[in-house]
C-alpha cells in the first residue's frame, strides 16, 4: 500500500479544525492526524474521535490553541495531552513521546520529536498510522496499512514486550481483533497473550471492567470471549466465565438483532455472568461496577413467578424485563415491550376509606390484595378494578 493517501472524509471539515491545524503548524509538518481517525477512514468507517500528534511541547500546544481563539484544556499535561475544544467536540493533541519506564499499569514518558519513536510505543500496527493534514500523505512505520488490508491485528515489535509495557493490551488485542480482524488471530500475539495472562491480575479492576464493556459493545463479542476462554486468558481475573456464559452471550446478540433492539453492553455482561444472582453480584462488585448496574443484574437474574411479558415488566421494570426476555430468547415479546409503559393501579386508599374501611394498615393490606388480582387479570380497566375493590372491602369487613 505504498504511496497511500488518506481519503477525504466529513470529519476533515469540522468547524475550527483548519484554524487548529494552522495554529499547530500542520503545514510545516509539525502536526499530523494519528490513530483511530486514520485507521477508520482508510476502512471507510465513521470516525468518532479525532487525535493529533505533534512535535510541539504541551505548553506550546496550549498557548497556540488559545492564541487561535480556541479553548485548551490540559487533560493530561504530564503525559503531553492537551484537548482543543471545537464547536462540535474535542480534539486531543498529544506531543510525540517515548517510554522511559513502564510497569504494566502506567508509563513514565519523555517528549520526543521523532515520529517513528512515537509510533514504536503504540500497541498495534493499525493504530500507528499518521497522515499529513494538508496532503493526506500516509506515514506507516510498521506495516499497519497492509495489516488493515489483510484484516490482521498485530502488535508492534515483540508482543511480549508490548504486553509487559501495558497489561491491558491483552484485552485490547481481542477487542481489536473482533472489530478489525478476520479469521484466526495473529498467532504470535495470541500466544503472547496466553503466556502473559496472569499479568491481568496486576491491573485495577476498573480498567478491566472498562475494557470488557468496550468489548461487549462490539458487533460480535462472543468471538473474543471464546478466544480468551480457549487459552484460559480470562481465568486469572474472571474464572467464573464459562462456556455456558459464552453461549448465552452469543444467543443474546442474535436475539437483539432479531428483535431490532439496540445492543446493550450491560445486558450482554449480565448474559455472560453465571445465572446465580449472588455469584453474579460478587463478580460485579469485584469489577467495581456501579450499584445501578448491580441492581439491574439482580432484577434480571432473580427468580420471578410472572411469565407474561407485561407482568414481568410491572414487577421488574421495562428495562429489566426486556433484558430478561432477550436473554431467554423471547424476542417477539421483548420487542413488544419497546414502547410499553408501566400501568398505574387506578384506585387509591381514599377510595377504600370511602367504601367503609378504616384508615390505617387495613387500607394498605386491601390495596395490596387489589393490586395482586389486578396484575393477575392482566391490568383490567377502572370499572373492573372498582368491582375488585368492592369484593376486597366486603371480605375485609366480614
Amino acid at each position: 500500500m505504498a504511496d497511500l493517501t488518506l481519503p477525504d472524509a466529513p470529519w476533515r471539515h469540522r468547524p475550527g479544525l483548519d484554524r487548529l491545524l494552522a495554529a499547530l503548524g500542520a503545514g510545516a509538518g509539525e502536526t499530523r492526524f494519528v490513530g483511530g481517525a486514520v485507521r477508520d477512514t482508510l476502512l471507510g468507517l465513521p470516525v468518532a474521535d479525532l487525535d493529533l500528534a505533534t512535535r510541539l511541547r504541551p505548553e506550546a500546544v496550549r498557548d497556540r490553541i488559545r492564541a487561535a481563539g480556541l479553548k485548551a484544556v490540559p487533560t493530561g499535561l504530564a503525559h503531553g495531552t492537551i484537548t482543543a475544544v471545537l464547536a462540535d467536540g474535542p480534539v486531543e493533541v498529544t506531543t510525540l513521546r517515548r517510554d522511559v519506564s513502564t510497569d504494566g499499569r502506567r508509563a513514565t514518558v519523555a517528549f520526543s520529536d521523532d515520529w517513528r519513536e512515537d509510533a514504536a510505543r503504540r500497541d498495534f500496527t493499525i493504530n500507528a498510522l499518521y497522515a499529513d493534514p494538508a496532503s493526506g500523505a500516509l506515514f506507516d512505520y510498521f506495516g499497519g496499512a497492509d495489516d488493515l488490508t489483510a484484516r490482521r491485528v498485530r502488535f508492534i515489535g515483540d508482543p511480549l514486550t508490548r504486553i509487559a509495557e501495558d497489561h491491558l493490551r491483552i484485552l485490547r488485542f481481542f477487542r481489536f481483533h473482533a472489530r478489525f480482524g478476520g479469521g484466526a488471530p495473529d498467532a504470535e500475539g495470541y500466544a503472547a497473550c496466553a503466556a502473559r495472562a496472569n499479568d491481568l491480575m496486576a491491573l485495577s479492576r476498573e480498567r478491566i471492567a472498562d475494557e470488557l464493556l468496550k468489548m461487549l459493545a462490539g458487533h460480535d463479542p462472543a468471538t473474543p470471549i471464546g478466544l480468551m476462554r480457549d487459552r484460559a486468558i480470562l481465568t486469572p481475573v474472571l474464572p467464573e466465565i464459562d462456556g455456558a456464559g459464552e453461549q448465552r452471550l452469543a444467543a443474546l446478540v442474535a436475539a437483539e438483532a432479531a428483535a431490532s433492539i439496540a445492543p446493550d453492553r450491560i445486558r450482554r455482561l449480565i448474559a455472560l455472568l453465571p445465572g446465580d444472582p449472588a455469584v453474579a453480584d460478587a463478580i460485579l462488585a469485584r469489577l467495581k461496577l456501579s450499584n445501578a448496574i448491580r441492581k439491574r443484574a439482580a432484577l434480571v437474574l432473580a427468580p420471578c413467578a410472572e411469565t407474561a411479558p407485561d407482568r414481568i415488566g410491572y414487577r421488574l421494570g421495562r428495562e429489566a424485563a426486556i433484558d430478561r426476555l432477550l436473554i431467554a430468547g423471547r424476542t417477539e415479546e421483548a420487542s413488544a415491550l419497546g414502547d410499553w409503559q408501566r400501568p398505574t393501579l387506578p384506585i387509591s386508599g381514599g377510595a377504600l376509606v370511602a367504601r367503609g374501611l378504616s384508615a390505617g394498615p387495613a387500607v394498605a393490606r386491601a390495596l395490596r390484595r387489589i393490586e395482586e388480582q389486578w396484575v393477575a387479570e392482566g391490568f383490567p380497566d377502572t370499572a373492573r378494578v372498582a368491582a375488585i375493590a368492592d369484593a376486597v372491602v366486603r371480605r375485609t369487613a366480614e
